[in-house]
């Protein structure tokens, strides 16, 4: 009985902090931790469900696993909240960020990032890829993909080379800004991941890009 009770004032305090998580003022005001929060409890609430023997061990195991679940969805998606807002003060309007409550995604067009068929970062880049990685070391508990797209314009192989030769080109400057390259992986893409239409100049231009997705350990 003792067990039960315990497990439902924790169940309590994690709904109530799924639910409660106070507005940052920022742009999604701690809407993906408190989403993160209402997903963590479902899935530790699923977890403890299927590890009980008999029904009152699966509803206490139920109570628990929604407790832990939300504490530790709450606190990845405040985590990524906190890194969104300092990443769009400090990065320019032209680079874009997606936070899904999961992950953040920083997409920088290549249009910015590099010269026609080039493998070099511009000089224009390179201050936003410097502030990006200070950001990194800041919220050092993740990992960094670095992915490569381009339009379909030429050869596919091509394509699929010259993404991954720009993927590992922001990677080298990430890391030269002093992220660290176990936390780092390169990865080109090609032409197969478009996000708009390729039969207009405008679409092409969408196509060509580099994201870089950052996910909390």
């Amino acid at each position: 009985m003792t067990f039960s009770r315990l497990n439902m004032t924790a169940a309590s305090a994690a709904l109530l902090l799924a639910a409660g998580c106070a507005g940052t003022g920022g742009p999604n005001d701690n809407q993906n931790a408190r989403n993160a929060a209402m997903i963590g409890a479902g899935a530790g609430a699923v977890a403890g469900l299927l590890a009980g023997d008999d029904a009152t061990e699966r509803r206490q195991n139920a109570l628990a696993g929604a407790a832990l679940g939300a504490a530790a969805g709450a606190g990845i998606g405040t985590l990524l909240d906190r890194q969104e807002e300092e990443l769009r003060r400090e990065l320019g309007n032209n680079v874009g960020i997606v936070n899904n409550g999961n992950n953040l995604t920083v997409t920088l067009p290549q249009d910015i990032l590099f010269a026609t068929n080039s493998t070099a970062v511009s000089g224009a880049a390179q201050g936003d890829l410097t502030a990006l990685a200070r950001n990194l070391q800041s919220y050092p508990n993740s990992t960094v993909n670095v992915i490569g797209h381009t339009d379909n314009v030429g050869e596919a192989a091509f394509n699929f080379d010259l993404s991954q030769r720009r993927a590992q080109a922001v990677s080298s400057v990430l890391i030269n800004a002093g992220v660290a390259p176990s936390r780092i992986r390169s990865i080109g893409r090609g032409e197969d991941q478009p996000i708009a239409t390729n039969n207009s100049p405008e679409g092409r231009q969408q196509n060509r890009r580099v994201e870089i997705v950052i996910t909390p350990n």
